[in-house]
């Protein structure tokens, strides 16, 4: 049994890091939140002690590891712009770090956390959770006996009310935009099934809506996102669903609609098992979408 620290327990993905940690068969010691809503713990584990400030969360680490206790595993699902600092203290620690994606906003700092990581000794995970969905695999398995190039389509719009402006996610110098809050799950996806991006080009340039086309080693990708009420189809609305996903290949939809709640759980798996992606993994979507930020931001 391995313990583990949380960093984040209050947003949308913390539960899935959660039931991960629990379903793997592991202990969570501690939870750092500025934010008091997470009674979310009481499903998992409901004697974790829970810090709402980072400086007495240290402080108890510190106190833990003084007395002989182990902290094997540091999870990070802080927001964004935090990842960074919150990856650095795991290290510090002498833990491994679980980071959600992105692991960084600015590229560069990629290369300090592999230094970091030498220096440590001790591994940075990313989570990749797409590359373990049974038809990415199988997808990824078909493109690599194939020749041909590819057309993909990708859409993905999933409505956001006024408070996701309002939020840290609103803001693209903390969440790095729509691409890289949301879009960098899809792209890290198609990178690693159908090749490295050879280039790329931005059809529509708003912090709400982006469309491009990526260039790839065995496909051509027209992909759009958004987080706009009035990108969603009508039938959709109608449904009562606010969120419109779409993949197809060759004019082959891949219905990805199942299968994520327990891919987190797959993810903990393979990397308590040694087999899990790390810092270079992340980086071509990474720096993909960082680059579309940039783009965004300037008005390219």
């Amino acid at each position: 049994m391995s313990n583990f620290v949380l960093i984040g327990a209050a947003g949308y993905i913390a539960p899935r890091h959660l039931n991960a940690i629990k379903e793997t068969g592991n202990n969570l010691l501690a939870v750092m939140d500025p934010h008091d809503s997470v009674g979310i713990l009481d499903s998992f584990f409901p004697q974790a002690a829970y810090f709402s400030e980072f400086e007495r969360f240290d402080r108890h680490i510190d106190k833990l590891i003084r007395k002989g206790q182990k902290i094997d595993y540091v999870s990070v699902c802080s927001p964004n712009y935090l990842h960074d600092s919150h990856i650095r203290f795991g290290l510090r620690i002498g833990a491994n770090v679980i980071c959600e994606k992105p692991l960084v906003i600015k590229p560069d700092n990629c290369e300090i956390l592999i230094d970091k990581e030498k220096e440590s000794k001790n591994k940075v995970y990313t989570v990749l959770q797409l590359r373990h969905h049974p038809l990415v695999i199988d997808l990824k398995n078909k493109i690599e006996k194939s020749d041909k190039r590819h057309i993909v389509h990708l859409s993905y719009l999933t409505a956001r009310g006024p408070w996701y402006e309002y939020s840290w996610k609103g803001d693209i110098t903390k969440s790095g935009g729509l691409a890289m809050n949301i879009g960098i799950h899809f792209f890290d996806m198609l990178v690693w099934i159908f090749g490295p991006l050879q280039s790329y080009k931005l059809y529509e340039k708003n912090v709400d809506y982006i469309s491009g086309n990526l260039s790839l080693e065995k496909a051509d990708v027209d992909w759009i996102l958004s987080t706009r009420y009035d990108k969603i189809p009508n039938d959709i609305i109608e449904q009562g669903n606010t969120t419109y996903k779409k993949i197809t290949v060759d004019n082959v939809e891949i219905d990805l609609s199942g299968g994520f709640t327990t891919l987190h759980d797959t993810v903990y798996q393979s990397i308590l098992d040694g087999k899990g992606y790390g810092i270079k993994d992340s980086y071509p979507s990474l720096a993909l979408s960082y680059d579309i930020m940039k783009d965004v931001l300037r008005g390219k």
